[in-house]
């Protein structure tokens, strides 16, 4: 009963879904390491 209802279930929807929710959140994450390593140099230039 599992598995007939598995097969008849068309799964490419959701991963595509799962797939661009993991690549915003790596992009998201990535943006945020990103700033919080830029201000501790911009800190030191505003001293100048």
């Amino acid at each position: 009963m599992v598995n007939t209802v598995l097969a008849v279930y068309d799964w490419t929807n959701g991963v595509v879904m799962i797939s661009i929710f993991a690549l915003v959140c790596i992009i998201l994450i990535g943006v945020l390491v990103n700033f919080m390593m830029g201000g501790k140099g911009k800190n030191n230039t505003e001293d100048n």
